[in-house]
This record gives C-alpha cells, sequence and structure tokens, in this order.
C-alpha cells in the first residue's frame, strides 16, 4: 500500500477551503513544512503555526479568505507528481502556472522553492504541486 502524504496535505487544504473553515491541522513533515512556509510567503493564506505534539508535530494553518466575497485565496491546488508517476523537470522545462500569476512548487537540490527561483537559480527538480 503506498501512502502520499503531499496529496494528503493538499486534500486536507482544499477540504478547509470546501467546508469554509478558518483554521486546518494537518500532521507535520519536513516537506509540508517547506510548502506551507512558500503558502505564507506567497499570499495564498494567513499564517501558519508548527506546534510539537510529542510525536510527529502539527501544522495549524490560517485559511485566507476575502473580507467581502468570502472567497479563498487559493483557487486551485493541485499535485502533479505522485508516488506512481514522478514528474521532474530540468531548468529549461520547468512549468507556467497561470502565465506566472500562480506558483508551481518544486523539489530540488537546493530545497522546496517555487518555479520563479528555481528559474532564477537554473534549478530543475520534481514539481510537487500547482498553486493558483
Amino acid at each position: 500500500m503506498i501512502t502520499d502524504p503531499i496529496s494528503d496535505y493538499l486534500t486536507s487544504i482544499r477540504n478547509g477551503i470546501l467546508a469554509n473553515h478558518r483554521i486546518v491541522e494537518i500532521p507535520a513533515s519536513n516537506i509540508k513544512k517547506d510548502i506551507t512556509k512558500i503558502l505564507f510567503e506567497k499570499g495564498y493564506i494567513l499564517n501558519y503555526k508548527f506546534e510539537d505534539d510529542n510525536k510527529q508535530g502539527i501544522i495549524k494553518i490560517a485559511l485566507k479568505y476575502h473580507p467581502v466575497t468570502k472567497q479563498s485565496a487559493i483557487n486551485k491546488l493541485e499535485r502533479a507528481s505522485r508516488p506512481g508517476l514522478r514528474n521532474y523537470v530540468n531548468a529549461t522545462k520547468l512549468p507556467r502556472v497561470l502565465n506566472g500569476l500562480g506558483i508551481a512548487i518544486i523539489s530540488s537540490s537546493i530545497g522546496v522553492i517555487t518555479d520563479k527561483e528555481a528559474r532564477k537559480e537554473n534549478v530543475g527538480g520534481e514539481v510537487l504541486c500547482y498553486v493558483s
């Protein structure tokens, strides 16, 4: 049986948005923490907090909504690479999400970064997910 923790992480965020939750709690791992930091830096989530529960830890994510329309800042959150079919790209073939309006999160040799940072550093890697 193969599990995909990154896909579970993205699904938890999507389900929280569909249910209009303010906060989503997700079991932590280092790659999930890196993805959470990127989502915060790019303005897709309001805030985050890493809590230690004497096990693997918990990530608490405060979802971001528009104050008037109540629409989420995240319109689409899609897994690109999965355990059964890894999606690796080199620096020249990095994907563009909505012509640069969205981001692709890449796991590269220098860490978990966005597609724009990967272009700037001229590195490729595994495309984890697309966010718009």
